[in-house]
């Protein structure tokens, strides 16, 4: 094991990661292209529907030479290319299990393959920044040599594209990471945070908060003034929120930890001016917040309901 281990750098190694990942994320999708669910044809057929090659680009990866797949047989490349994902049904072409398709399509209706297949497509690395635009645009420099850009619908993010062997940017041994400048989060849970309007001075309720990326997002819209309070059902969730917020000097965040049965709230129920409640998480679609003119609390509907 050791002998064969050396034989991998660590760029192989993220070759193969990514190959198995992909493979994962169009299991599905790859088989029915080959019409086999084998391990090999589920590769094949993830090399044309992921990763976008032509059947004379995957004979010459298939050449059998030293750790090389065997060639191409004559009904795989028949297969790859006559077979498409044109007539294959939802749960396949968008690769998702079948159980979800009724609910896909009374959301998304018939974009629902277009939208599951987006979110399959996690190959990108996403910073949100902590002072919003002036920081981003900031950061942008400082983040050059790893190819970030802004990010579409997000004014406060960065988005560093990865190709499909690409190892880890490394963004956590970043100096803006380890300053605080910069966190590691999805576009949508920023437009979320970015969504709800918290100003400052205002007294806010992340209730499901988690490992605080929104929590941090909120804190820098209020601007260190006002009161933020971050807390969640699962408290083992919130483990990470305190180096989180300690890192970015936050300093106007109460993380309030479940304890037993009691009202973890109770103290301040009806007097917050917005309350954010993202369930499940956004990913990548935003969640929701409801401000309340009178400065009470209501729920937010996510897209889940």
């Amino acid at each position: 094991m050791g002998h064969r281990a050396s034989l991998c750098g660590s760029g192989d190694r993220a070759a193969i990661s990514g190959l198995i990942w992909d493979v994962l994320r169009r299991r599905a999708s790859s088989a029915w292209i080959m019409d086999d669910n084998t391990p090999r044809a589920r590769v094949l057929g993830m090399l044309k529907v992921e990763r976008g090659l032509d059947v004379d680009a995957i004979a010459a990866l298939c050449d059998g030479g030293r750790f090389a797949p065997e060639p191409l047989t004559d009904g795989e490349r028949v297969a790859l290319t006559s077979r498409s994902l044109e007539n294959a049904p939802a749960p396949i072409a968008g690769d998702y299990p079948e159980w979800l398709d009724g609910y896909l399509a009374q959301v998304f209706g018939d974009d629902r393959v277009a939208e599951a297949t987006a979110m399959g497509e996690p190959r990108t690395a996403r910073s949100a920044h902590q002072h919003l635009e002036g920081q981003a645009r900031k950061t942008l420099a400082s983040l050059a040599h790893l190819g970030a850009r802004p990010t579409r619908w997000s004014p406060a993010g960065l988005r560093i594209e990865l190709g499909a062997d690409a190892r880890n940017p490394g963004i956590l041994a970043e100096e803006d990471f380890i300053k605080g400048a910069i966190e590691v989060q999805d576009e949508g849970s920023q437009l979320a945070a970015l969504l709800s309007a918290a100003k400052p001075g205002e007294q806010v309720i992340d209730l499901c908060a988690g490992a605080g990326g929104k929590t941090l997002a909120l804190a820098a819209l209020m601007q260190g003034k006002g009161r933020l309070i971050a807390t969640d059902r699962d408290k083992r969730q919130l483990a990470p929120i305190h180096e989180r917020l300690s890192r970015a000097g936050v300093h106007n965040a109460d993380v309030r930890t479940p304890k037993g049965e009691g009202d973890t709230l109770g103290d301040i129920r009806a007097s917050a001016d917005l309350v954010l409640i993202d369930a499940p998480c956004t990913e990548p679609a935003p969640g929701g917040a409801i401000r309340m003119p009178n400065g009470g609390c209501a729920p937010a509907r996510s897209r889940s309901g």
